[in-house]
């Protein structure tokens, strides 16, 4: 049983986590040979004023 997780920053639509899911899902199958009732995705999201990159808060880039 594949266990995926995903950390995002916040934002993203719903529908745009369904396409998400439907193809790291259809990538699961093909790939791990995964049944597709055994892949679970979950999803995490982050604020930009939590996460950094080079230095710089994401909210302040």
């Amino acid at each position: 049983m594949p266990n995926i997780t995903v950390e995002l920053l916040s934002g993203r639509t719903l529908d745009q986590r369904r396409e998400f899911v439907a193809a790291v899902t259809d990538s699961a199958i093909a790939i791990l040979g995964a049944k597709r009732e055994s892949v679970r995705i979950v999803f995490t999201e982050i604020e930009k004023t939590d996460v950094a990159n080079g230095g710089v808060l994401v909210s302040d880039s």
